[in-house]
C-alpha cells in the first residue's frame, strides 16, 4: 500500500464515509453524537487523541443543555452548577447591573458552569455507543477537493504519510485556526481585542466557592469570576500594558492576583493560560459540500458565555439535515438552509458579547462612571430593567429565512422558533417532551389526533421521509386512538397552541409549519414538497 499503509499499529483509516468531521473537540463530538443517533456513517479525525485540559469554555445555557439532551446526554452525564445570578460591579458606583439566571427554561437551568474536559469525555462516551461513527487520531487535514458527488480529503499522519478519504460531505469543527476554513478560502471578518487575558482555574483546599458569577468592571484590571464544579473557581484577569505571558503565569503573580479572594496556601491552581479574545464571523458557513461549525465558523468573545453554545446550535441545525440528505429523505438543497439559519443569529450573539465587553472593560474612569451609571439608572425603568435582568436582551434563537414554510403561525405558534419543552406522561412514564419526540419530523396535534384527517397515501409518504405523529393533551386526558399520546404535565405545551392546531416540528425542535387539523393533508404535503424540492447541480 506504500504511503497509504498503517503506521505505529494504528487502526486502519476508512477510505470512504458519508460524513467526515475534522476536529473532535466538544462541537465535533456533539455533531458525531447526533449523526450517530441518526444512523449516518461518520468518520471523525483529530491530531490528538486525548481531551485538552487547558482552560476554555465554562458556561452553558438552557439551549445548549437541551441540545446535549438531544445528543443523548442526561442530567447526570457531566457535572454542572446552576448559576442563580450574574452581578456587575463598578469600583465607583457599586453594583450597576444584575441578570436573573435562576429557574429553568425548557426543562433546563438558564445558566450553568461546567468543567469542559468532563463534558467532552461524556460526549465521546456517547459517540462510542454508535458503531456507525469511527474516531481516528493522529491525522491532520492538508488538502481537500470537491466534485459533484463528494469531497476528497487528503490527511497526513504523525509520520508524514499521506492518506486519502472520500466523503459525501465534510464538516470543519477544527476550531479558531481551522484548516478547513483556510482550504475553502473563507476569511474571518471581525476584530481582535488588543488585550490578552490570563485565565486561572483553581480549587480551594477547604471552604466553598462563590455561588454566582461576578464581573468586576474595574478600569485598573477588569476581572470576571465564577464557580465551577468540584469546588473550582475561575478568574479572568486582563493583562495591562507591559505585562507578558511569562510574567503573568508565574506562581507568584497568580498568587498576587488571587490574594483579594483567597490566600495562596488555601488554593490549588489547576490550570492557567493566556488568551486573546476575538469577535469574528465567516461570510458563509458552507462552500459546496463543505461546512464550518463552531469556532471554525465564528468566534464569540466570552463575556456572555455563548462561544460553545453557538457551536452546539450549529451542530443541532446541521446534523439532522446531513442525515436526511444522506438517507435520501430530503433533497441536497436543504443543506443551504444551514448558513441562512445559523449565521445571522451567530452574528447577533457576537454583537451582544461585544456590548457586554464594553461594559466589562471601561477604558477610563469617566467612561466607567458614564456607562455604568447609565445602566444603573436604566434599571429604574421597568421595561429596561426587565430586558436586562430577565435576559430579554439576549437575541432569541429563531429565524424567518431558511427551511420553514412561509406564513403567519396560528395563535401560540411561531414558525422558525423552537417548540417549548415540558414534562409529559406517556404510557405511565413521565419524560421530557423532547425525548418523546425522538429523532423525527413530528406532526403534533394539540388536543386532536394529528393523523385522523390524513389519507393513506399522505401518511405513508410522511413516514417514508422520517415523519412521526404525536397527540398532546391536557393532564388527565386519555383518548382512545392509535396515535401516540402524551399528557402535558407542565402546561407549557397543550396550553400554547389552540385546541385543534397541528404543528410540524423538525428534528432540531424548530417549528416548520402549522395549521388547523382539517388541513392536515395540505400541511404534510407542503412540508414534503419543501423536503424534496429540486436540488441544484452544485450539491
Amino acid at each position: 500500500m506504500g504511503e497509504m499503509a498503517m503506521t505505529n499499529n494504528k487502526e486502519a483509516l476508512p477510505r470512504t464515509t458519508d460524513v467526515l468531521v475534522i476536529g473532535y473537540g466538544p462541537v465535533g463530538a456533539a455533531l458525531c453524537a447526533l449523526l450517530g443517533r441518526y444512523g449516518v456513517t461518520t468518520l471523525v479525525v483529530d491530531k490528538v487523541a486525548e481531551v485538552m485540559l487547558a482552560p476554555r469554555a465554562i458556561a452553558l445555557d438552557n439551549e445548549a443543555l437541551r441540545i446535549l439532551q438531544m445528543a443523548g446526554l442526561g442530567e447526570d452525564a457531566f457535572d454542572r452548577i446552576a448559576i442563580p445570578e450574574v452581578k456587575m460591579h463598578c469600583p465607583y458606583l457599586g453594583e450597576f447591573g444584575r441578570a436573573n439566571t435562576s429557574g429553568t427554561l425548557d426543562g433546563h437551568p438558564k445558566l450553568v458552569t461546567f468543567y469542559q474536559p468532563d463534558l467532552e469525555r461524556a460526549l465521546r462516551r456517547q459517540v462510542e455507543a454508535y458503531p456507525n461513527v469511527t474516531f481516528r487520531h493522529g491525522y491532520e487535514l492538508v488538502d481537500l477537493s470537491q466534485s459533484d458527488t463528494g469531497v476528497t480529503a487528503h490527511l497526513k499522519d504523525a509520520d508524514g504519510h499521506r492518506h486519502q478519504v472520500s466523503a459525501r460531505y465534510l464538516v470543519g469543527a477544527d476550531g479558531a485556526s481551522s484548516a478547513v476554513r483556510g482550504l475553502i478560502g473563507q476569511d474571518f471578518q471581525g476584530e481582535t481585542y488588543p488585550e490578552d487575558w490570563l485565565i486561572v482555574d483553581a480549587k480551594a483546599r477547604e471552604g466553598k466557592a462563590i455561588d454566582h458569577v461576578e464581573f468586576l468592571c474595574d478600569t485598573a484590571r477588569p476581572t470576571p469570576h465564577m464557580p465551577a464544579p468540584g469546588g473550582r473557581e475561575r478568574w479572568e484577569f486582563m493583562l495591562l500594558p507591559g505585562e507578558t505571558h511569562e510574567d503573568m503565569e508565574r506562581p507568584e503573580k497568580v498568587a498576587e492576583l488571587l490574594a483579594p479572594w483567597i490566600a495562596p496556601e488555601d488554593l490549588v491552581v489547576e490550570r492557567k493560560a493566556v488568551y486573546r479574545f476575538h469577535a469574528r464571523c465567516c461570510t458563509t458557513f458552507q462552500q459546496g459540500r463543505v461546512f464550518l461549525a463552531g469556532d471554525a465558523a465564528h468566534i464569540t468573545p466570552p463575556f456572555v458565555g455563548q462561544g460553545l453554545v453557538a457551536g452546539l446550535r450549529d451542530v443541532a441545525n446541521l446534523g439532522w439535515k446531513l442525515a436526511w440528505v444522506v438517507h435520501g429523505q430530503a433533497a441536497p438543497a436543504l443543506l443551504a438552509s444551514y448558513d441562512k439559519e445559523r449565521r445571522p443569529h451567530a452574528k447577533k450573539m457576537i454583537g451582544l458579547a461585544k456590548l457586554m465587553g464594553s461594559l466589562v472593560m471601561p477604558r477610563s474612569r469617566f467612561k466607567a462612571i458614564t456607562v455604568h451609571g447609565a445602566m444603573r439608572l436604566g434599571r429604574l425603568v421597568p421595561r429596561l430593567r426587565r430586558q436586562l435582568e430577565e435576559l430579554e436582551i439576549k437575541p432569541p434563537n429563531r429565524f424567518n429565512k431558511g427551511f420553514l414554510i412561509k406564513g403567519r403561525g396560528r395563535k401560540g405558534v411561531t414558525r422558525g422558533a423552537t417548540l417549548a419543552q415540558g414534562l409529559v406522561r406517556q404510557d405511565g412514564q413521565i419524560r421530557p417532551s423532547d425525548d418523546v419526540l425522538g429523532d423525527h419530523f413530528t406532526l403534533i396535534g394539540f388536543g386532536v389526533d394529528p393523523g385522523q384527517s390524513l389519507d393513506d397515501d399522505t401518511r405513508a409518504r410522511w413516514q417514508a421521509h422520517g415523519g412521526a405523529f404525536l397527540q398532546i393533551g391536557l393532564r388527565g386526558q386519555h383518548p382512545a386512538n392509535l396515535t401516540p399520546f402524551a399528557e402535558d404535565l407542565s402546561d407549557c405545551l397543550a396550553n400554547g397552541p389552540s385546541r385543534g392546531t397541528l404543528v410540524v416540528c423538525r428534528p432540531d425542535r424548530v417549528i416548520l409549519h402549522d395549521g388547523p387539523a382539517r388541513h392536515a393533508n395540505r400541511i404534510v404535503d407542503e412540508c414534503l414538497q419543501a423536503l424534496t424540492a429540486a436540488s441544484t447541480s452544485s450539491q
